[in-house]
């Protein structure tokens, strides 16, 4: 319910034009009114609100302490109008939306490539993607479905295993040329996953070696710096095998251990209830799920 001292959206927008530019004159060139619809729009604001927001001194318009502390929430408020504004817009006219929170290197490597297939079956649905390494809160955030791991279950909502995680150990034939021993790979510099800083010594551990072995090597934050770094012969990588099969494949990179390391983590589809009832989501689970199992095939 609006109260009679909440701002219109032309008044909010007239008291951050004139806070910038400093007169009602430069305010109205920029939003394309007159200088007395905009000065009308402070004066009608000033009244609601009981304070004055600015300080007058020939012509030139200077925040009050009242102004200063009110712009500080107005102006983001007219930032996420504009946005929302934009969001809805790039539906392209388009009325149905699925949004997707996604950790970042599957998205980029592995998600974004199979995207078209997907939308040839809807061409009437459009993405919304954004990138989580933390746990959706579907009551507060926007999306229909999160693709992450395990431990990245929110309460509440449904849990698909997709597929286990598996790690490679990987280097650029640059680096290795043919398979090493464990200890040899420890010899190597070792690149750091820096959200994942335990990968590494895991490994150790579970190849009987000395985890405090495992911590030398550049940092980086994604898995797809990782991939790109193992690629440029800077270290060896541990790396989800799912998202380094194109390097793999192109010779890019080469297994400098054989087998995979499970990491007791799975890639998992996240969905609150509500998703249940959209077409467009049930329609992408089924078709995430054959193009996983067609991994396998």
């Amino acid at each position: 319910m609006r109260h009679s001292y909440t701002p219109t959206l032309a008044e909010l927008e007239a008291f951050c034009a004139c806070a910038q530019s400093g007169t009602t004159i430069r305010a109205a060139e920029v939003l394309g009114r007159t200088q007395s619809a905009v000065s009308r729009a402070i004066g009608g604001l000033e009244a609601k609100l009981g304070v004055p927001l600015f300080l007058r001194a020939r012509q030139r318009l200077t925040l009050s302490d009242a102004g200063r502390a009110f712009l500080r929430e107005a102006a983001p408020l007219l930032d996420q109008l504009n946005e929302a504004a934009m969001t809805v817009m790039a539906f392209g006219g388009q009325a149905r939306v699925l949004r997707i929170a996604v950790l970042p290197t599957f998205g980029r490597l592995w998600l974004i490539p199979r995207l078209r297939a997907f939308q040839a079956t809807m061409p009437d649905l459009s993405i919304d993607m954004a990138a989580r390494l933390t746990p959706v809160d579907f009551a507060l955030d926007p999306f229909d479905v999160a693709i992450q791991r395990t431990h990245h279950r929110a309460s509440g909502a449904a849990h698909d295993h997709l597929l286990d995680e598996e790690l490679a150990v990987l280097a650029a034939p640059s680096l290795v040329s043919g398979p090493l021993s464990p200890q040899d790979v420890l010899r190597l510099p070792l690149l750091q996953q820096s959200t994942r800083p335990t990968l590494w010594p895991d490994w150790c551990r579970a190849q009987g070696l000395d985890p405090r072995l495992a911590l030398r090597g550049a940092r980086f934050d994604h898995f797809d710096m990782v991939l790109d770094a193992a690629q440029a012969g800077l270290g060896v990588a541990l790396v989800p095998e799912i998202l380094a099969r194109a390097a793999l494949d192109r010779g890019d990179l080469l297994r400098a251990v054989p087998g995979d390391f499970a990491t007791g983590q799975a890639y998992t589809l996240i969905y609150p209830d509500q998703s249940r009832d959209l077409p467009h989501f049930a329609r992408f689970r089924d078709w995430l799920r054959a193009e996983i199992e067609g991994i396998w095939a």
